[in-house]
């Protein structure tokens, strides 16, 4: 099916936030900490713009809670005594100039007095063990876990071998197409409204409600048409909203307030660095006896969304392997960088990395090819997951390995890069990962959620679906409309999505988390039943029907009864049960699987590596849209080889220095290799049409698959990304 919103797109008519315009409109900007963490000690106003012309807002000027509400709540909008880090706001300007505004960023000075920065995870640690340099309330440490199964002392003491290794991910910017922009309207009499990029309207909903000590109907957030977000505009979208509405209830006037790339690239949030240690115990003959892993992430300065990070990081860190004893101890730790947030697969890609890694080496170790020893430890139905979650859906990683391993040509690869080798200048590797990711959001995360959608018929056949979830061009539009064309027998093009509108739409919770197809639109089917049913059973409608009987239906039900609406409400999988103090029990309702296969090419002159070749194989239930779902695989896979080769985030100071897409290094269409996607489907019972969520899982297995090549092509142990020329120049000259 064609894309709902394509043709908008591409004929110019689809209209993004800064294509607004409202009538007196002035434009807003944000005035950031010149220094690092310290106290704010005066503001100064340089002479050389007309500051009577501009409308000024510190942090004395907040009408409600100076917090942006979220989970802890400890992140200020404007910082008021205390700065935190390096790109905190502290004055918001605006005026009807747009460039004079910038130029008036400029002459505003901000007194800093310096007091001490945590520059480290080790530091971090090192405070929250001895007291030292302790710069948040509870010894550095936002969120903690802990996950126990079985007896992991006992299952060292029956090892027959033990293998540690230290692995470590860098941050990542997410550098969507659109950078964030909002656009507010505020005052005391109506309320605030805000337009704007974003993921979760009801995210920003939930923060400007303490920040303007308002009634929620008096809050409305519309999302207008946003490109891209990769988990980037899911929080932090809160804030600018919050920066806009500010100066728009002190002006009077609409203000609008779009960042440059720069801005965004250096202020807005990015993926959590993470160390991470292993301990595994296995038997002569390659079986796992005992597993554990101490799982730590950078959180920077305030604790966003570190815990649910966190989270799927440590339940993710065991991966697909039946271990009888798994002991995992997770940290989110504070630093005085600028926070970091969600971003696509949210700590899974981070404790994968560490634990394929971790696979190869104990395979080893053992003498075993890669491939035997995860075979046999893997996965299978009535096997227990780390978290003791019995696997009850059919689960077949032995083949999904056999035909990626096929697919790929592993073995000749193989075979052919260890005789070429030694010989060639160009050293060329395979290598492999296998990993799992958990659809939705994690334990009773979705029973808290109450997710809701509604449906509504038009006289004129139309159905029109109304949630939260919205579309950042991954496909949510189109993939609904097919949900509900094949739930109502109607055609395709009946369907309409209605703007995410928090005046207008119900809560179907944050679009994140790979649960908008399993989860939402789960819901958006069980609507489009229940609108069908009232249509049948009110006896203007016989089994069978075509979409113009379906129209006339419509029409007939709403002259003669009233408005033609139903909801679907969430209610979770029946035998599902979690526990959030032992964090034991089904943390998710379905998993993807997935085999990623990379062949590289490592040049021991100029110390690059390239993919040449990338085999993505995986199995998320029914595939819905083909076309959408390989878009989606593929672009995961472009991201991820980003992480894994290109995307260095360079600190100096407690800044990010490479805030700039010239010295940012992604990886572009040149520089990536064929990506070819492969599906199983395995129809999950409790998703629409059997789907399972696809959009996080690429980003998860293609970072350990190329440096497990890479490691095959130099016989050098890489345990670190990004795996930039500089640091295999390092390891190579070492050797």
């Amino acid at each position: 099916m064609p894309r709902k919103e394509g043709a908008r797109k591409v004929t110019g008519q689809a209209q993004y936030v800064d294509d607004l315009k409202f009538p007196g409109m002035i434009y807003g900007a944000t005035v950031r900490n010149p220094a690092r963490r310290g106290n704010i000690r005066g503001i100064a106003f340089l002479p050389g713009v007309p500051w009577d012309e501009f409308t000024i807002v510190t942090a004395k000027d907040i009408p409600g809670k100076n917090y942006v509400a979220l989970i802890l709540n400890d992140q200020p909008f404007l910082a008021g005594e205390i700065t935190a880090h390096g790109e905190e706001a502290i004055v918001l300007i605006a005026h009807p100039d747009r460039y004079l505004v910038e130029e008036a960023r400029r002459r505003v000075r901000i007194d800093v007095e310096a007091l001490p920065c945590v520059d480290s995870l080790e530091d971090s640690l090192a405070g929250s063990l001895n007291g030292t340099e302790i710069i948040w309330g509870d010894n550095n440490i936002f969120k903690s876990y802990f996950m126990n199964k079985g007896d992991v002392d006992r299952g060292f003491a029956e090892a027959d071998l033990i293998i540690e290794g230290d692995y470590e991910t860098g941050a990542q910017e997410q550098l969507y197409i659109e950078s964030n922009g909002m656009i507010a309207v505020a005052n005391p009499h109506d309320g605030v409204t805000v337009w704007g990029s974003m993921q979760c309207p009801y995210y920003v909903h939930k923060a400007l409600i303490p920040l303007f000590g308002l009634t929620p109907e008096k809050i409305r957030v519309i999302q207008m048409e946003t490109g891209g977000g990769f988990g980037g505009k899911e929080e932090y979208p809160s804030m600018i909203a919050g920066h806009a509405a500010l100066l728009a209830w002190k002006s009077g006037r609409p203000v609008k307030l779009i960042y440059d790339r720069a801005e965004d690239m250096t202020a807005t949030t990015k993926r959590h660095p993470s160390r991470t240690k292993h301990r595994t115990g296995v038997t002569r003959d390659g079986k796992l006896v005992a597993m554990e892993i101490d799982f730590d992430i950078d959180g920077g300065a305030y604790a966003t969304l570190s815990a649910v990070v966190l989270s799927r990081g440590t339940i993710h860190a065991a991966g697909p392997y039946s271990c009888p004893n798994v002991r995992i101890r997770s940290r989110a730790l504070a630093t005085t960088y600028p926070p970091h947030g969600a971003f696509r697969g949210f700590g899974a890609p981070q404790s994968i990395f560490a634990l394929e890694r971790q696979m190869n080496k104990v395979a080893a170790a053992l003498g075993l090819p890669p491939e035997e020893f995860r075979r046999r430890n893997f996965l299978h139905g009535g096997d227990t997951t780390a978290t003791g979650q019995v696997i009850r859906e059919k689960v077949d990683l032995d083949d999904l390995l056999f035909r990626a391993l096929e697919l790929s040509h592993y073995h000749h690869h193989r075979d052919t890069f260890d005789r070429a080798n030694p010989a060639s200048r160009l050293k060329r590797g395979i290598g492999f990962a296998t990993f799992m990711h958990g659809a939705g959001f994690t334990g009773s995360g979705e029973v808290a959620l109450s997710s809701v959608v509604t449906v509504e018929a038009t006289r004129e056949g139309k159905v029109r679906i109304l949630a939260a979830s919205t579309e950042i061009g991954q496909g949510t539009n189109t993939i609904f409309s097919q949900i509900a064309a094949d739930a109502l027998g109607v055609d395709y093009s009946l369907i309409e999505l209605a703007q995410p509108d928090t005046s207008t739409v119900p809560n179907s919770g944050p679009t994140v988390a790979s649960r908008t197809v399993m989860v939402v639109g789960k819901l958006v089917e069980a609507a489009c039943v229940g609108l069908k049913h009232k249509l049948i059973f009110s006896g203007l409608l016989e089994p069978g029907y075509s979409s113009v009987e379906f129209a006339h239906a419509a029409a007939a039900y709403i002259d003669r009864i009233g408005p033609l609406r139903a909801s679907g409400e969430y209610k979770p999988p029946p035998n599902v049960s979690w526990n959030d103090e032992t964090y034991q029990g089904d943390a998710y309702g379905a998993y993807a699987w997935a085999v990623y296969v990379a062949i590289v090419t490592v040049d021991p002159v100029t110390y690059e590596v390239r993919v040449d070749d990338f085999v993505a194989m995986q199995e998320v239930g029914k595939v819905i849209h083909p076309v959408l779902a390989m878009g989606q695989i593929e672009g995961g896979v472009a991201q991820a080889i980003g992480f894994a080769l290109y995307e260095r985030v360079a600190w100096n100071n407690g800044r990010m220095a490479n805030g700039q897409m010239t010295n940012y290094i992604m990886p572009t269409s040149a520089d990536l290799p064929p990506i070819r996607v492969f599906f199983a489907e395995n129809p999950y019972a409790y998703g629409p049409s059997g789907a399972k969520g696809i959009g996080e899982l690429p980003m998860d297995g293609v970072a350990p698959a190329i440096l497990n090549a890479i490691e095959h092509a130099t016989g050098v142990a890489f345990n670190h990304i990004p795996l930039v020329p500089e640091l295999v120049m390092e390891s190579l000259l070492a050797r």
